[in-house]
């Protein structure tokens, strides 16, 4: 089982980035899902979450209006659509599925690098 993050880059302040994460091994449609991000020197961080069903989202308040999380569980894949990108949401981005039996992220993906330049 496997989540690989992809579609980090570099990017401008004000750009806009659409990271992915595809599960293999796993079906993400039966799981909730989220994606971290870590900067240097900084602990990782919950940026955004998903319900299995897409029903939910819940985001945190640095990014809440600028990215939106969503997921097709047909492709067994996660999205988190970057807007409006500050130099500040320089980070390595992860993403991770949730388990059900004890409501924590337990299956992390390799993360993806995200820079933004001023």
């Amino acid at each position: 089982v496997q989540l690989q993050a992809s579609g980090g880059g570099l990017v401008q302040a004000g750009g806009s980035l659409r990271l992915s994460c595809v599960a293999s091994g796993r079906a993400v449609s039966n799981y909730d899902m989220g994606w971290f991000r870590q900067a240097p020197g900084k602990e990782r961080e919950f940026i955004a979450g998903i319900s299995w069903s897409g029903g939910r989202r819940h985001y945190a308040d640095s990014v809440k209006g600028r990215f939106t999380i969503s997921r097709d569980n047909v492709k067994n894949t996660v999205y988190l659509q970057m807007n409006s990108l500050k130099p500040e949401d320089t980070a390595v981005y992860y993403c991770a599925q949730s388990s059900p039996a004890t409501m924590m992220y337990d299956l992390w993906g390799q993360g993806t690098q995200v820079t933004v330049s001023s």
